[in-house]
């Protein structure tokens, strides 16, 4: 038995993957190829396969996914990266060998970096660097493409696109020695419903045949015995019938077990995902994320394109409330012909502070979003702010396009709810100063990024990144206390509010509306209704 920590809840069994056995490595050979030009030619289509693998990869994953893979599109359509291999290339060297080297030279130099996004980054170009090998390996394979059903995957760590590229239908967790339960593809992991296990130490993995991944206690088994199978079997009825039982509250309001009453909404990343959501499970979307849209290839969206992708979730929820937010683009989240190259992402014109810079795409979202409030009972949120004027600026903006739709003759309703993300620590500080909003909504990912000073794709730094370190529970209850003050409603869309180890503390503290992945309804809504509150979470 090996102990490291839950990062994604579940219970999985099946044939382990040893991750590091998937990287292709060139063979190292110095014969001189016999037409340079073909290996040019190689290589060159090799990059084109992995640039249009990775493009829709991103059109079929939600927005938070293709936020991650963007990253290395851009790296790969980036001429300057495969240029030390087209030089070995043009002198001699094979096509694979030749991008190895420059790759790993690459990821060299990212890793020696004294900045933490690039040290960071460096495994993004770990990912490029496989992906590439492989396509001049075998042009058309896909990695995970040949994973057995229900496979375990095992490492050190496992990338986006790696995880992504999986076929988890049929089951299958994941084992890392290293990652942390606040990475972005535990995240991604949580979202799916795949067991993840991380912080485990070195495993060997390729010595490995089965194991047992039990992402709710942080448990895994490596090649257990008939004993060990028989218990994990009794564990898996169990579960079964523990989330039986979690469903029958899907259909009931979510009350404490003294009868107080919390909002339970949920999570969205584009229209389509609330055709498999019964409205009457939850109550309305506490976050629509946008970005989605502004990733197509057909470049930036036109107003009917975000007023029709708009209006389809309204009508969906039915009355109940749906919060969507604008644009959150910017840092590590590239939207090409939009956002703009910076040293410091996380701490740059990201949100609703590119928006303003951008106010004639602005604009095109803000009517579109004043169309679509006809069809139901909207609210718009504007992320990453820190000064009390952006949401005069926008407010200012939005009345604007309102009365131009009026003008035109078309059908626009008054200004709906405008509210801001709670995500700067400044604003969680001083919330008195930001009552122009006409709510809040806490980010509990980057509000704890940002106040613990802990990257969440760090390992080294995972158990200082928690939601319920007593600064962070400060400051969301100071949130709740000022929003209560001044009758504004707080609620939180960040993953804290489905950890149920960590959202009882929340509530403690006078929480008492979340926003939550929609595969987590009912095993949060029976949860709540096993709660007191009478004590300290």
């Amino acid at each position: 038995m090996r102990k490291g920590r839950a990062a994604s809840p579940g219970l999985a069994s099946g044939p382990v993957v040893a991750l590091e056995a998937t990287a292709i490595r060139a063979e190292a050979t110095t014969v001189r190829p016999a037409d340079p030009a073909a290996e040019l030619a190689r290589l060159a289509q090799a990059l084109e396969d992995a640039s249009v693998q990775l493009s829709v990869l991103i059109e079929r994953v939600d927005e938070d996914a293709a936020e991650m893979l963007e990253f290395q599109l851009a790296m790969i359509e980036d001429e300057e990266l495969s240029a030390p291999a087209v030089a070995a290339i043009t002198g001699g060297t094979a096509a694979p060998v030749a991008f190895e080297a420059a790759l790993d030279a690459a990821i060299a130099g990212y890793l020696a970096s004294d900045d933490d996004y690039f040290r960071a980054r460096s495994a993004d170009l770990v990912d490029i660097r496989n992906r590439v090998l492989r396509l001049l390996s075998a042009p058309g394979a896909a990695e995970g493409s040949q994973d057995p059903k229900g496979a375990i995957l095992a490492g050190v760590d496992i990338t986006p696109s790696r995880f992504l590229e999986t076929d988890w239908s049929e089951g299958g967790g994941i084992a890392l020695a290293e990652g942390s339960p606040s990475s972005h593809v535990a995240m991604l992991a949580r979202a799916r419903g795949v067991p993840m296990v991380t912080g485990l130490g070195a495993l060997d993995a390729a010595k490995r045949v089965t194991a047992i991944v039990d992402g709710e206690t942080g448990t895994v088994w490596f090649d257990p015995d008939a004993a060990m199978q028989a218990q994990h079997e009794a564990l898996r009825t169990r579960r079964a019938r523990e989330a039986g039982a979690a469903r029958a509250y899907l259909d009931k309001p979510a009350r404490t077990a003294c009868g107080e009453p919390v909002s339970v909404m949920v999570n969205i990343a584009e229209p389509d995902e609330v055709d498999g959501i019964d409205p009457a499970h939850c109550d309305g979307v506490g976050l629509m994320r946008t970005e989605f849209l502004f990733h197509g290839p057909g470049g930036l969206p036109d107003e009917e394109t975000q007023y029709r992708a708009y209006r389809k979730v309204l009508e969906w929820a039915a009355g109940r409330s749906v919060t969507i937010r604008t644009l959150d683009a910017g840092g590590d989240k590239p939207v090409p012909g939009l956002t703009i190259a910076e040293a410091n992402p996380f701490l740059g014109c990201r949100g609703i502070r590119l928006s303003l810079l951008r106010p004639g795409i602005f604009r095109i979202q803000l009517r579109a979003l004043a169309r679509a409030a006809v069809h139901g009972n909207l609210q718009v949120m504007l992320p990453m702010v820190s000064q009390p004027d952006e949401i005069e600026r926008a407010g200012g903006l939005f009345d604007a396009c309102i009365e131009e739709l009026r003008a035109e003759g078309i059908e626009a309703v008054r200004r709906p709810p405008l509210g801001i993300m709670v995500e700067v620590p400044c604003v969680a500080i001083t919330p008195e100063r930001f009552l122009a909003a006409d709510f809040f909504s806490i980010g509990s990912n980057d509000l704890t990024q940002y106040v613990m000073a802990a990257g969440r794709d760090s390992a080294e730094v995972a158990d200082i990144g928690r939601a319920d370190d007593p600064a962070v529970l400060a400051l969301v209850e100071a949130t709740v206390r000022a929003g209560e003050a001044a009758k504004r409603p707080v609620s939180l869309c960040g993953d804290a509010g489905s950890d149920l180890a960590v959202l009882p503390k929340l509530l403690a503290r006078g929480l008492r509306r979340v926003s939550i992945a929609p595969a987590a309804l009912a095993r949060v809504k029976a949860s709540i209704a096993a709660m007191r509150l009478d004590a300290d979470g």
